[in-house]
């Protein structure tokens, strides 16, 4: 039986709705406690959290749930999941857990759990903490135990981040965007600690604007502010910054596609870029693999999220991979997506090639691509709904090897994500529009996208 509550990205939901109720949030402390008590002794849990105002609260939940299994947690207070990946690592920790939505709206939260490694569970253990949570399920909630931070704990993680870098970014001027969220604090401080001009943005959390207009989905505010400063480039990040999008001087959107190639050929060039090869999901772009081709750089293509993306590094000994979304990680430094960490390797290669961002993406050719999200009532297989087989293998025959299609079940959201690539826009629009609606008229929710 496949996995109910953890999706790509752990547990999330709304806030106060099942499964983030507090029974359950609850039961998953309690769940994760038992599994946690199988394989260690005196167990100990870093908890963090981003500035949703529904955080503290869930914190409290897990930690009473931990606690009724002896379980001590610790906090962390407002910090990056990055950050809690490597304080976790490094701090003695058995697990962390990271509340979370990402780039969701505040609303949303999330749990994310680490393993005392940094690397998020493998499905195999999330299944394991799910069927103990299920065994938990209808009992009263206990009392919640609230968290009392360590802000030395984040400052650890910025001494780390700080110590990856050669010297620093004097007389660099950036923007960073820090979406409301877990950067708010950390990304101005790391990079004025590196000697960089920094103006932020973004970064008044209130508990409920936390990607609101603003972070790494949302890239206009960030492009305006750079253009108006004549900053040397400016970073988006999202809400727990496990992502960051880019915008060089002149304008220019560089996406985690184009961040991968940029640290590609630096690492390629430096001869540190193991096996020639980098590791991405199957959202990127047709333009990233050709573009890594012509340098002699092979992709290797995983479902999307980053947790997929690091077991393939793993298996095949890679040291670079991420999405088209922003998540980059460099295996040599972290153990997952980094946010901070991407934007510190992204200066770094700009600093001493001493161009911008829009030199350094040079002959990436970006195909057009369409994502349309259709909202369903329910999960079926494509097989099953011979319309939509139709309009996919339609679309696969008219473009041949210069285009891609790929239909999906979103891991955090009733969605079904049809994406269309191709060399002809009209084509793209038009293929991705008959896919998406063969599937509204099979599955989809009435009123929804």
């Amino acid at each position: 039986m496949g996995k109910q509550l953890f999706g790509t990205d752990g547990i999330r939901g709304v806030a106060g709705d099942y499964p983030l109720d507090p029974a359950t949030v609850h039961a998953f402390g309690m769940a994760l406690a038992s599994d946690l008590r199988r394989a260690s002794a005196g167990p100990a849990v870093l908890v963090g959290m981003d500035t949703r105002e529904s955080g503290p609260w869930i914190a409290a939940q897990v930690a009473s749930g931990l606690a009724q299994r002896d379980v001590r947690a610790v906090s962390a207070g407002v910090v990056t999941t990055p950050g809690v990946a490597y304080l976790t690592r490094s701090g003695g920790f058995t697990a962390g857990v990271m509340i979370s939505a990402s780039h969701n709206p505040y609303q949303d939260n999330g749990i994310k759990v680490f393993g005392h490694s940094g690397y998020k569970l493998p499905d195999e253990e999330e299944h394991l903490v799910e069927q103990e949570i299920f065994r938990h399920a209808g009992e009263a909630p206990g009392p919640p135990l609230p968290l009392v931070s360590d802000p030395a704990l984040a400052e650890r993680y910025l001494d780390y981040l700080a110590s990856t870098v050669a010297g620093g970014f004097d007389g660099m001027r950036i923007v960073l965007d820090c979406g409301n969220g877990a950067a708010c604090q950390l990304g101005p401080a790391l990079f004025r600690r590196l000697g960089a001009q920094v103006e932020a943005i973004c970064c008044a959390p209130n508990g409920r604007n936390i990607n609101l207009g603003c972070g790494a989905l949302h890239v206009e505010p960030l492009r305006a502010a750079v253009l108006e400063s004549k900053a040397d480039l400016g970073v988006a990040f999202d809400g727990d910054a496990d992502r960051a999008i880019f915008v060089a001087g002149n304008g220019q959107i560089v996406d985690g596609d184009a961040v991968l190639l940029i640290a590609a050929r630096a690492l390629h060039g430096a001869g540190r870029l193991d096996g020639g090869l980098v590791v991405a999901t199957v959202m990127s772009n047709l333009g990233l693999e050709r573009a890594l081709e012509r340098d002699g750089i092979r992709l290797l293509r995983t479902p999307v999220g980053d947790k997929y993306v690091l077991e393939e590094m793993v298996r095949a000994g890679a040291v670079l991979g991420g999405e088209q979304s922003g998540h980059v990680i460099f295996r040599q430094f972290a153990t997952t997506g980094d946010g901070l960490l991407t934007a510190l390797r992204v200066l770094e290669i700009a600093r001493g090639r001493g161009v911008g961002l829009d030199a350094l993406t040079a002959g990436l050719e970006i195909y057009p691509q369409r994502l349309q999200n259709v909202r369903v009532r329910e999960r079926r297989a494509l097989y099953e709904m011979p319309a939509v087989a139709r309009e996919i293998a339609e679309c696969e025959r008219a473009f041949g090897s210069s285009g891609r299609v790929l239909v999906r079940f979103s891991g955090t959201e009733p969605l079904a994500r049809v994406m269309v690539e191709g060399p002809d826009l009209a084509r793209v629009d038009e293929f991705a529009t008959r896919i998406a609606t063969a599937i509204r008229n099979e599955i989809g929710l009435e009123g929804g996208l």
